[in-house]
């Protein structure tokens, strides 16, 4: 017996002297992962170390980081032993083709291979790049890139009655689409296009660079356009909010006047658009390669040789999600129903009790027999 136990302790010995000679071999770098992931079913990007409850994308991604042998057992347990940090903590539901996570890692042969063999087909590394040691995904990040992708339908004004799958897009409510969405260009207090940021905080400040709607396009009969806007930064449901206003305009529930308003000290009343057409497209870090792209050490953090895996990601898991969930779940349409319980006159004095006595039930709405196609 005494022989056995032996034996046992000098393989154990032995399995660990290899696990360290492999970990000297491996030595931690710094380093940025490209991530692709679909979003439906998780409550978000980031992780909730000692919550199960919600599973986010980062609990994926670190058991399969752990099982990989890129990180101890111990970093995924606490992410700061790693310097984890991601370059945006996308909402419940939301995917994404360009996210970008900066850790420290063992550099293991085919650490992608053996990354990817461990998450689900719906969350993809697509590559990987040595940073600098101080790096940090966040605070070096210039500016992100988000789309949403919506059925047209959205945009039909709310006194038309629409078929859902035979509504198309014309020419003059694209164009009122756009001229509304190029009104956020430029740098606006956003402090109502999201929560706990009151009007005078100065973080609620953000500056959008570009905004516009695309040519709608028709998949599984029903008709979608992709709405691309690239910002510094954005607040927890800013996008979402931004979109649900100008949706609420554009259908006759709002006037455009309250955009301005929107942006003054005054408390106003902003539509969230379902979270599930949302896609953090890509993340940017001009000012950090024009320093160190091209030193001769480290790489600049661009992706063109990725991109035509981010271009089949998206048609494999990202549109037909947001596609077949909206067919299925009526996402949009139900949310569009509930326009009419909001007060867009309503000033900040009161604004509960007339939202209580203004609710109008979506049977008392009145349709006009006009066909809008």
């Amino acid at each position: 017996e005494e022989n056995g136990h032996q034996n046992k302790k000098l393989k154990k010995d032995a399995d660990g002297q290899d696990a360290e000679d492999q970990n000297k071999k491996s030595p931690k770098r710094k380093i940025v992962l490209l991530m692709a992931y679909s979003g439906k079913g998780y409550h978000g990007m980031q992780r909730n170390v000692g919550s199960s409850q919600f599973k986010t994308i980062e609990d994926d991604l670190v058991s399969a980081l752990v099982q990989s042998g890129c990180i101890p057992e111990n970093h995924g347990e606490d992410m700061k032993k790693m310097s984890f940090q991601r370059c945006a903590r996308t909402d419940k539901g939301v995917s994404a083709a360009g996210q970008i996570v900066s850790l420290k890692v063992r550099l293991i042969d085919d650490i992608l291979e053996k990354i990817n063999n461990h998450l689900p087909s719906h969350i993809r590394i697509l590559g990987l790049k040595r940073v600098t040691g101080g790096f940090n995904s966040k605070n070096k990040c210039d500016a992100r890139t988000y789309s949403y992708m919506l059925p047209t339908f959205a945009f039909a004004h709310k006194d038309c009655d629409v078929q859902e799958e035979v509504y198309r897009l014309d020419r003059e409510t694209l164009e009122k689409v756009n001229k509304l969405l190029a009104c956020y260009r430029g740098t606006h207090n956003f402090h109502n296009f999201t929560s706990q940021k009151g009007p005078r905080d100065p973080s609620a400040k953000r500056y959008i660079m570009e905004i516009d709607c695309g040519e709608p396009f028709v998949r599984e009969n029903i008709e979608f356009a992709v709405i691309k806007v690239k910002g510094q930064s954005f607040m927890m449901h800013q996008i979402r909010k931004m979109i649900g206003l100008v949706i609420a305009i554009v259908k006759g529930y709002a006037a455009e006047s309250i955009l301005e308003r929107s942006w003054g000290e005054e408390k106003v009343d902003v539509p969230k658009a379902p979270g599930l057409g949302l896609v953090l497209e890509r993340v940017h870090f001009e000012k950090y390669n024009r320093r160190f792209g091209n030193d001769g050490l480290h790489e600049p953090l661009e992706w063109a040789e990725e991109e035509e895996k981010i271009a089949v990601f998206k048609e494999q898991y990202i549109y037909p999600t947001i596609i077949n969930t909206e067919k299925e779940e009526k996402s949009m349409a139900n949310w569009l129903n509930t326009l009419s319980i909001h007060d867009f006159n309503s000033s900040a004095v009161g604004m509960q009790t007339d939202n209580k006595n203004s609710k109008v039930t979506i049977e008392a709405i009145i349709l006009s027999n006009e066909s809008c196609q």
